[in-house]
């Protein structure tokens, strides 16, 4: 980067308020703030709440939400939040994804493990959240030793995203197992990956860009599970170019969810 080029922003889209010490949501995101600031994260994505629900009830996930929303209202030029949703939970979750998305300052659902994505039980909610230009980032794993009876596999998500092909996705982990992850999901334009929650494996951000192309490739760190430091360093660390760094460290993120925030009035 040039003298005469601005600064650009650090975005990560993939953070958690569980583990981080605080009596209370915004306490909690506060101390997680402090330690993005040490390593120049400007803006995080959170979602989930305070504690961690693999099918949560109705009552669970709208909690969950509100500890989240109550987290990202007092920092709105620092955190987005994403609202959690369970497809077990149909309309309860349509109505948490109206009260937080359409009515409220989330931009984007996030959709862990209740449920594999390629049910078709998820089409109204990918559907309404398409609506409202939220995006939405699913959990998608290949575990060695089995995967959770709901846990989805990158494979699952590109079946999904055929389906919704004007939905942006974002593949949580790159699949985890990440030489087949990123293969799973080549050939699907709108998901992208985000690079967090494995080990800072050599190699891994390169695959990602030669095989989708840097403005597929997301910056996430997992934070607390994973340290900022280890995470930043797959992409700090890793033999690409300083414009696909830039693209991958915050415009990427920027730019899928200039949408939404441009609907909302939100100005950066």
């Amino acid at each position: 980067m040039s003298r005469d080029e601005p600064p650009f922003e650090i975005w990560d889209v993939h953070v958690h308020l569980v583990g981080i010490p605080g009596e209370t949501p915004a306490e909690r995101l506060a101390n997680l703030l402090e330690y993005a600031d040490r390593l120049g994260i400007r803006r995080v994505c959170v979602f989930m709440g305070m504690t961690f629900q693999y099918n949560p009830s109705p009552d669970e996930m709208a909690q969950a939400n509100r500890e989240v929303r109550q987290a990202i209202e007092r920092f709105p030029d620092r955190a987005f939040g994403f609202v959690y949703l369970n497809p077990n939970h149909l309309q309860a979750s349509l109505e948490e994804l109206n009260r937080h998305v359409a009515d409220g300052p989330m931009v984007g659902v996030k959709l862990w493990v209740a449920k594999r994505c390629v049910d078709p039980a998820l089409d109204p909610l990918v559907e309404r959240a398409t609506e409202l230009k939220a995006v939405v980032l699913q959990h998608t794993w290949l575990k060695t030793t089995g995967n959770l009876p709901g846990e989805s596999t990158p494979q699952d998500l590109a079946i999904l995203a055929g389906r919704h092909p004007e939905t942006t996705f974002i593949a949580a982990h790159s699949g985890g197992n990440w030489e087949y992850g990123l293969r799973a999901v080549r050939r699907c334009p709108n998901i992208l990956v985000d690079l967090c929650g494995f080990d800072p494996t050599a190699g891994v951000t390169e695959m990602a860009v030669r095989t989708l192309g840097p403005e597929r490739v997301l910056f996430g760190s997992d934070a607390p599970g994973r340290s900022f430091a280890t995470q930043l360093g797959k992409v700090l660390g890793a033999a690409i170019p300083a414009d696909a760094q830039r693209l991958i460290l915050g415009d990427n993120l920027r730019r899928i969810l200039g949408p939404i925030l441009e609907r909302k009035g939100i100005r950066l």
